[in-house]
């Protein structure tokens, strides 16, 4: 026998993969649930969205109201670090029926005495189930259909929409039996702020010494100022590990290193220890603390690279050889990607006999930077990791350390993007980088803010790395840098520079074709000239400064592209959902010459009345505009203007009949 609910629940949102993976979310956003809620006939529906945090008992019921189509929606805010969980209920509504179908009758003039017998003895049902004053009210309803005073009972109700005036939540109160309930219980993954929103500053510590001397934990605490007093939420470190001598490389990646040569960072592993332990000339533990303690003084988190290999040199290697693959006359095979070569690097086999001791030791790497007082992770190339490996290392730290956020640095096919994404990745890196024109732009950003990928993936944006100096860069000076830097940090909430060579515009490739630094200081130690003329980093603290001063860039929600009608130009708003804040982007994408035209806004959607003057005001120089109408004049030179960005304040008529700016 089947059942005799009546209601279909279909097309729930958000719901990844069928409920497979949680949807994400940050401490104090919404979850806006939809969903195609319907049943045979006329009869009305009422449906209830029940949500509840993973360590509660009781859930808490929201209503959901009917948008179009028999779409429906509510909303709930969450509130703590962890998972939520909810479902959807709906049942047919018998008095909602029956008060929308009175109504009809009085209003064509019909005999209702039968009617309102009727809804007099569904109400009492519903008094039936209730308690104390709502049922007493219930029954006083009741009292009152019978009696018939059709003045006050037929009219339009904020209770019941369409219905008679003065119910009571009769819905409240009305018998669920034949409700259906959604087949399952949806998760999301709430994580903090900073999962969110944040700007990112990736810097070697040991290039942070003076006069080309290595650098340490104590250099790096005279840089906090500097990092900090241009707004910069989080500190990036690439590896700060003990470093392989075996096959080290040298300068520019030569296959064989100097005597004096640092090697990269990514060879992890030593005599001196490996992926517990620090390299020896940047200082030991408690410096390291130091510094963690110092940073959170100044406002900065530490983020630490998770590079899971190892140098030949590797305590790991001797202790156990079971975890590498090894070729066929059982030596450790090395990391490669034909043509490239990583002699400096042996790759972990996840799939070995003895897959569980490595993933059981890999996740108590990172457990111990936890309790250093790490809680940001970027991983190296998890795409060459299994899926499976992620998702049972992240759920194990997230069940001791919600707060804990992992950024996941794999640049590949998109489909792989998305599954460490899902499978618990709290952010990702993007192809921002190579998306340079303003079709490439927007198609791009649309789709990332699409559904599904937005429930999923959280993008951060990073117009170049160690690994990545784009040919836009190299060829386009310092207007390319700062164009590249205004659209990372407005077009997405979380972005990051590799510094100092981004605010200082370092764009020398090691050779034509390559993205690769000339001097790459992956492998030698460098001497910034921070204090240069040309630097970014005026720029880099006023656009810092304009983030943190409005919410809507503080989201990847609200983003809309508007025409330019100048290919060279692209103009998006970001505004929030009660549009109190709406800031307007625009940014010449030609690096070398001066472009205008005309930005066209859909100014009822961003809360302007398009027959009233409005202040533009440019936030980067200070200037103010009045602007009229949905068509404005843009100039955009790009060595002394190369974006600007707008807050509109919108001009209205007060009660006393003069005008004013918002």
């Amino acid at each position: 026998m089947g059942s005799r609910g009546r209601v279909a629940i279909e097309s729930v949102s958000p719901e990844v993969e069928g409920g497979r993976f949680p949807a994400k979310r940050s401490v104090g956003e919404k979850v806006a649930v939809e969903a195609d809620i319907f049943a045979d006939g006329q009869d009305a529906l009422a449906c209830v969205i029940r949500y509840r945090h993973e360590g509660d008992e009781d859930w808490t019921e929201v209503p959901m109201v009917p948008l179009v189509n028999d779409r429906w929606r509510a909303e709930f805010a969450v509130t703590e670090l962890g998972r939520y969980r909810f479902t959807i209920e709906a049942w047919v509504d018998p008095f909602e029926t029956w008060s929308r179908q009175f109504a009809k009758r009085v209003e064509a003039g019909q005999d209702v005495s039968q009617e309102l017998e009727i809804g007099a003895r569904l109400v009492e049902a519903a008094a039936a189930s209730a308690h104390g004053p709502e049922a007493e009210h219930l029954m006083a309803y009741a009292a009152e259909l019978r009696r018939g005073n059709l003045a006050s009972l037929v009219r339009p109700s904020p209770a019941a929409p369409g219905g008679a005036a003065g119910a009571p939540r009769v819905a409240g109160s009305a018998d669920r039996s034949l409700g259906v309930t959604y087949g399952r219980q949806v998760e999301v993954l709430v994580e903090p702020q900073r999962a969110r929103y944040g700007a990112w500053y990736e810097m070697f510590p040991r290039s942070a010494g003076k006069e080309g001397k290595h650098g340490t934990f104590r250099d790096v605490e005279g840089w906090l100022p500097y990092i900090s007093g241009m707004g910069f939420d989080v500190l990036y470190f690439p590896p700060i590990h003990p470093i392989g001598r075996t096959n080290r490389k040298g300068a520019n990646n030569s296959e064989r290193a100097k005597p004096d040569e640092p090697g990269s960072p990514w060879a992890i592993g030593s005599e001196e220890g490996g992926h517990k332990a620090i390299h020896p000339q940047l200082g030991t533990f408690d410096d390291f603390k130091h510094l963690v303690s110092a940073a959170g003084t100044a406002g900065l988190s530490i983020a630490l690279d998770l590079a899971f290999q190892c140098s030949p040199d590797h305590p790991y290697t001797r202790e156990h050889p079971e975890w590498f693959r090894h070729r066929a006359d059982g030596s450790i095979q090395y990391a490669e990607n034909p043509p490239k070569k990583y002699e400096d690097i042996y790759p972990f086999d996840f799939e070995c006999e003895a897959w569980p001791e490595l993933w059981a030791e890999l996740l108590s790497i990172v457990v111990f930077w936890i309790d250093q007082g790490v809680r940001i992770f970027r991983v190296d190339n998890p795409h060459t990791k299994p899926f499976p490996f992620w998702e049972w290392l992240i759920n194990e730290v997230k069940r001791e350390h919600a707060d804990v956020i992992f950024l996941s640095e794999a640049f590949t096919r998109p489909k792989l993007m998305h599954r460490l994404a899902k499978v618990g990745f709290t952010q990702s890196y993007t192809y921002f980088a190579w998306r340079n024109t303003r079709s490439e732009l927007s198609q791009y950003f649309n789709e990332l803010r699409s559904a599904p990928i937005r429930e999923f993936l959280r993008p951060n944006l990073w117009p170049n790395t160690p690994d990545i100096l784009t040919e836009y860069l190299q060829t386009g000076g310092r207007p390319a840098f700062a164009a590249r830097f205004v659209l990372a940090s407005t077009l997405g909430a979380s972005y990051g520079i590799y510094g100092p060579a981004f605010e200082l515009c370092e764009n020398h490739a090691k050779e034509p074709g390559s993205e690769e630094y000339l001097d790459s200081e992956k492998y030698q130690l460098r001497n910034w000239q921070r204090d240069r003329p040309d630097s970014l980093r005026e720029l880099i603290t006023l656009v810092n400064a304009v983030r943190r001063q409005n919410p809507a860039l503080q989201s990847d929600d609200g983003l809309t592209f508007h025409s330019t009608e100048n290919d060279q130009i692209i103009a998006y708003t970001k505004s929030t959902d009660d549009l109190a804040d709406v800031v307007l982007t625009v940014v010449n994408v030609d690096p070398h010459h001066t472009q205008t035209g005309m930005v066209t806004l859909p100014l009822e959607a961003l809360g302007i009345d398009r027959d009233r003057s409005y202040q533009a005001h440019e936030l980067l120089s200070g200037a103010r505009y009045i602007w009229n109408g949905p068509r404005n004049y843009i100039e955009l030179n790009p060595h002394s203007t190369p974006a600007q960005i707008f807050r509109f304040r919108r001009r209205i008529r007060s009660e006393r009949d003069f005008e004013y700016f918002l």
